[in-house]
């Protein structure tokens, strides 16, 4: 990846490989990104959010862009706007358009005690964007007069961006020679009342970690595998009740490269791995969904399956043929092909950022962290996972006026002696 930084002609980066998609797939009804959002023990002020927005923007380079276009690629170059500070939605997430909000890729959002970014996954993925929200918090709290460190999520705001935090990591890690066959076939969708477009129903559910963390060590598996394991439960009791005819119940579990290939990057670095059954096989027992679970997702988070994934993924770009092809059309086949496969392949989503690590001296001043992806086009309902302060919030996007499944899966906790406190938007 070449990039290019000086006075006369500017910064530009071009897309990582994982960002390559997203802007053919930006249409009037969908855009994906993805919402990070600390809650306060305090009222935000946005006066002073807005100025330590404006002090950590040269720390962060690869967000400080706009998403321009040539013939054959779309790249990422200088904003020389400055970023605003907006009061909160009640539509999360809502699609991007490239020529507002002064051309930046993310919104930065406060109401109550609540500061939130919507992040398009051009720029990065859940990491990136809880390491850019979690430096801007405690910058904040630096303004408002408390004494924050740098550590963990919160980087030091007077230093430049390194080689390794702008690098495209699947460009480095794309070694394998073997090849990677794909065999996905088109899975259960829950059913429901489709909401209007860009209004979504959200849903969260705080655990106690250290329970759920110990009743997940009892049973032998990890905290993300019991999360997929109990999701897999509810669809596949939901789809007996609703047909005859039973499909895969398949569940998409995006997983964080940069410890597995020691990474910096700041930019996307994750990839999407799956685990599914088939009813038609019989019913499952909890156990034997863990056992699943645990089973199809060490399988593949193995570093020589993980790099073969990658490698595949960079087999497009890296075929001569597409290098070829204008960007119009590079846009049409991938705009065609998300219209027509789209979370066809997966029921849900689950995805963990895990632990947010930040600072002992700003735990005080927090009361959670919310990760939510943005709502899907067929999926019922999506969930994003987040740890601070021994609260773990697990966050429903969902398309459809129903909530059954965020009950049945809340109440699944609940039966095994989990307490659970509820927040939503529903009225």
């Amino acid at each position: 990846m070449k990039i290019y930084s000086n006075e006369k002609k500017g910064f530009w980066l071009k897309l990582d490989n994982a960002a390559k998609i997203f802007p053919g797939q930006n249409s009037k009804t969908w855009s994906n990104s993805f919402r990070v959002c600390y809650e306060l023990t305090e009222k935000v002020d946005p006066i002073i959010l807005k100025q330590a927005l404006t002090s950590i923007m040269p720390r962060f380079s690869c967000y400080d862009v706009q998403i321009r276009h040539g013939f054959f690629w779309f790249y990422l170059e200088k904003n020389e706007n400055t970023p605003d500070v907006l009061p909160d939605i009640k539509n999360p997430c809502h699609r991007i358009k490239f020529n507002e909000n002064g051309r930046f890729l993310f919104k930065v959002y406060y109401h109550g005690n609540r500061i939130a970014i919507d992040v398009y996954h051009v720029l990065t993925d859940g990491h990136g964007g809880a390491l850019f929200l979690s430096t801007l918090v405690a910058q904040y709290l630096r303004l408002k007069g408390a004494k924050i460190p740098t550590g963990g999520f919160v980087l030091p705001i007077d230093t430049e961006n390194t080689s390794a935090e702008l690098e495209d990591s699947f460009v480095k890690n794309a070694t394998s020679k073997a090849k990677y066959k794909r065999a996905d076939k088109f899975v259960y969708h829950a059913k429901g009342t489709k909401m209007p477009s860009h209004t979504v129903n959200i849903t969260s559910g705080i655990i106690p970690f250290d329970k759920l963390h110990e009743l997940s060590k009892s049973k032998g598996v990890t905290v993300t595998e019991f999360l997929a394991a109990v999701m897999l439960q509810v669809l596949c009791k939901k789809q007996l009740r609703e047909v005859k005819k039973q499909k895969e119940v398949s569940i998409q579990i995006p997983i964080d490269l940069r410890r597995t290939y020691n990474s910096e990057t700041l930019r996307n670095f994750t990839i999407c791995l799956r685990v599914k059954v088939d009813p038609n096989r019989g019913e499952y027992s909890f156990d034997e969904l863990l056992e699943q679970v645990k089973y199809q997702l060490r399988l593949q988070k193995n570093e020589k399956e993980l790099n073969m994934m990658i490698t595949a993924n960079m087999g497009i770009e890296r075929n001569l043929f597409v290098r070829a092809l204008p960007l119009f059309i590079k846009n049409l086949g991938v705009g065609i092909s998300f219209a027509v496969t789209a979370e066809q392949t997966t029921s849900s989503l689950i995805t963990n950022l895990g632990a947010v690590d930040i600072p002992e001296e700003m735990r005080k001043y927090i009361d959670k962290f919310i990760f939510m992806p943005a709502p899907g086009k067929v999926n019922a309902a999506r969930c994003g996972v987040a740890t601070v302060n021994n609260n773990l919030c697990i966050t429903f996007a969902n398309v459809y006026k129903e909530s059954d499944v965020e009950r049945d899966f809340f109440t699944a906790f609940v039966k095994m002696g989990l307490h659970v406190k509820i927040e939503s938007n529903r009225e």
